[in-house]
């Protein structure tokens, strides 16, 4: 159930939290297939977002479907279909990892012979065919963070949303998940949404990217499109041209001469 080849659309889509603005008139499309980079500051609205988008939390004002159910009245819905792994997820680290996959499978409603099916065939995949029996405490955070990607998998969702995959990561484990999303999507039919503060991460993994700063969708295209039009090098520059995010030397001079 899509709209016309869009996993994601929002019209007009706004959260304000008393006083406070998190996300302004965002028009969002996300196209079937794709890896959609949302990138943009810590507060700048990414989590908020992904919030609305992933049934968790209803929108001030706005429209919306994701996977072709209304973000207002089919919020249930949007569950069944979206995966979403949060920035601090929770792990038992006193299971194995098949037995965890099996107790989130469990929650999900999926057990027998289909499940264990499932779970054989993401171990495969995330390369943890031999650890799998081994308790969670003793995998490093690179390994804990592919069962988490896992667990969000199994129901076979048409969406995953990432909520900053590397942040509590050491740049081998980073790598590692970049090269995990990339052989997923390859291997499924899932889209993905990953929202990430961290340019280089996000330029190497999706071929879209929307920019947010202050809850307001500033740019929303390739991330070599982005460049070209900045006229900048990478897009870590293009990003600080756009958001503004550029050091004053000459101040910084004058500071260290007081």
């Amino acid at each position: 159930m899509m709209n016309n080849g869009l996993c994601i659309k929002t019209e007009g889509l706004e959260k304000a939290f008393g006083s406070v603005q998190a996300v302004r008139k965002l028009d969002l499309e996300v196209e079937v297939g794709s890896r959609f980079g949302f990138l943009g500051p810590n507060g700048a609205g990414k989590t908020t977002t992904v919030r609305i988008l992933s049934g968790l939390l209803k929108q001030t004002s706005g429209t919306g479907t994701v996977c072709g159910y209304d973000i207002s009245t089919q919020r249930d819905e949007i569950k069944t279909v979206t995966g979403l792994l949060p920035e601090t997820p929770g792990l038992f680290s006193k299971l194995s990892a098949v037995e965890f996959l099996e107790f989130i499978g469990a929650l999900n409603g999926r057990n027998g012979e289909k499940l264990h099916q499932r779970i054989d065939k993401l171990l495969a995949i995330l390369g943890l065919e031999g650890r799998q029996d081994d308790l969670l405490e003793s995998y490093s955070s690179g390994m804990k963070q592919k069962v988490l990607i896992a667990s969000i998998l199994l129901h076979d969702p048409q969406l995953v949303f990432l909520d900053e995959p590397t942040s509590r990561l050491d740049p081998a484990a980073s790598a590692l998940v970049k090269e995990l999303i990339l052989i997923l999507a390859e291997e499924t039919d899932t889209s993905f949404f990953i929202c990430s503060h961290i340019t280089s991460f996000v330029e190497g993994v999706c071929d879209i990217i929307g920019i947010i700063n202050e809850g307001q969708l500033v740019i929303s295209s390739s991330p070599q499109q982005i460049i070209e039009g900045t006229k900048t090098r990478n897009l870590e520059e293009a990003y600080l041209e756009i958001i503004g995010g550029k050091v004053d030397r000459q101040a910084l001079l004058t500071w260290r001469s007081v």
